[in-house]
């Protein structure tokens, strides 16, 4: 089997970002993007869903952090996608939920070439951290468009925003990871029309 790897880079002018990705890691992280509480997402990404990732980004803050969370979620929306390829015998389809303390998210995912999104949480304040919430639903939109997914996101209930966000990347990284595994029952593409991709 070919390794499950991408390497992507983005530059406009408004940033510069590089990613790698490993599907079948082990959930080891490098992550610098200037923005603190993204950093701390990512995190939870790839070591509950076990994926080897580095992720490089600089962008102009100076501004705020509207074009570094869109381009870093694209990048990386694209890694994926281009580490599967054909999304040959992949699970494909798959959920999860995730809890952080008082707050309780859920994600489900279709790895069918069609991009769709639909995140509902509801945050008690404009800013976690230096991170506006709007930006963190739509970092998840951005992902779902380049990574070619169907995507639908739900805090189920909580208090704390941080806390909310936290489950939320937590029920995505387990959802991934079990969508993107490899069925040794299936060796073909897992869709009656035979492409995921086109």
């Amino acid at each position: 089997m070919s390794p499950r790897t991408a390497h992507i880079t983005r530059k406009t002018g408004e940033t510069e970002v590089d990613i790698e990705l490993n599907l079948d890691g082990r959930g080891q992280y490098e992550i610098t993007t200037g923005i603190g509480f993204l950093d701390h997402m990512l995190s939870q990404l790839a070591l509950h869903g076990l994926f080897d990732l580095k992720v490089r980004a600089s962008g102009d803050l100076h501004v705020d952090p509207h074009h570094t969370v869109e381009d870093v979620a694209l990048t990386l929306g694209k890694a994926f996608d281009a580490a599967l390829g054909e999304r040959l015998g992949i699970v494909r389809i798959a959920s999860a939920y995730a809890p952080m303390d008082e707050s309780l998210a859920f994600v489900a995912l279709d790895f069918s070439g069609r991009p769709y999104a639909v995140i509902e949480v509801e945050w008690t304040a404009a800013l976690i951290g230096t991170l506006p919430g709007s930006l963190i639903i739509h970092a998840l939109e951005s992902f779902a468009f380049a990574a070619r997914c169907t995507l639908h996101g739900r805090v189920l209930y909580g208090r704390d925003d941080h806390h909310k966000a936290e489950a939320l990347f937590k029920a995505l990284a387990r959802a991934l990871d079990a969508a993107t595994r490899l069925e040794a029952r299936r060796s073909g593409i897992p869709s009656t029309k035979g492409t995921l991709t086109s």
